[in-house]
Order: structure tokens, then sequence, then C-alpha cells
């Protein structure tokens, strides 16, 4: 169905009719959007008029606290997200199962297993209490050790 037109002249409004469709259109002697879609503001739930098919917020005003609203969602999301990451990390850390299993220990394993720092355990192996053999990057601790410093 072709729009119906109200007056000859420049600027003036046309009415497209159709069924389930109120779209008006405007002619104007400059390039500009020509289309009012009535809408409803995504913020603020109040009905206005879009001048394009991708506007959602009534004025610049709620387009702004949309976005504030946006942004503080994904903070709060995010910190959700980081300690959700950081509390399973934790679980994995200190998990006793994987200590109780082993012979050997790092100088961390031995700390967890006895539930002292991991200075305390270094000051151990410099005063001779303990005795631990490199390897690698690391010191290794027998297991047996730890248990002979409680008898």
């Amino acid at each position: 169905m072709l729009p119906i037109s109200v007056g000859e002249d420049i600027g003036e409004m046309m009415h497209h009719n159709a069924p389930r469709c109120t779209i008006t259109l405007h002619k104007a002697p400059f390039m500009s959007s020509n289309l009012y879609i009535p809408k409803i503001c995504k913020h603020c739930g109040n009905a206005f008029t879009a001048r394009t098919t991708v506007t959602k917020y009534c004025g610049d005003t709620c387009a702004k606290k949309a976005y504030k609203a946006r942004k503080r969602k994904d903070k709060i999301q995010a910190t959700l997200d980081a300690d959700m990451k950081q509390k399973n990390e934790v679980v994995e850390v200190h998990n006793p199962n994987a200590v109780n299993n082993k012979d050997f220990l790092s100088v961390t394993e031995a700390s967890q297993l006895i539930g002292v720092s991991r200075w305390t355990i270094q000051r151990m192996i410099q005063q001779g209490r303990l005795k631990a053999v490199p390897f690698g990057r690391k010191r290794i601790v027998a297991r047996w050790q730890i248990e002979n410093l409680f008898n």
C-alpha cells in the first residue's frame, strides 16, 4: 500500500497505513531519517517515538542511566567470577589427600601437612632439624622426617 500524502509542500507529513503498522513518514528537503516508530524505552518503560530502527531508549538520560547500570552489572559479575575462581584455586591448593599419599614432599606441601608457614620449614632445614634434597629448583623433604619431628 502506498503512503497517503497530506499536502504537496516539502516538509509535509505522510502516513503509511498497513495492517498492524503505524509508521509515519516525513518528507524533508535534507537527508535525514523519515521514520517515526512508536517504541517503549528499555530503561524507564515510557512510550516514545524513535527515528531509527535500532533506538532502544527514549532519550540521552535513559541511555546514560542504562549504560551505567549495564557497566555496574558487568563489574559485579566479574567480581563474582573472580571470587569463584579464587575459591576453586584455594580448594585445589589445600587438598589434604594429595599430600597424605606422597612419600616425598616439597617445602610448600610439608608446610601444609604440618600447618606452618613455608618459612618455618625453611628455617628447620637451615638449622639441620630437617634434611632436604635439592631437586631441580625445589627442595624435597622425606615424609618420615616430618613424622619423626613429633616422636
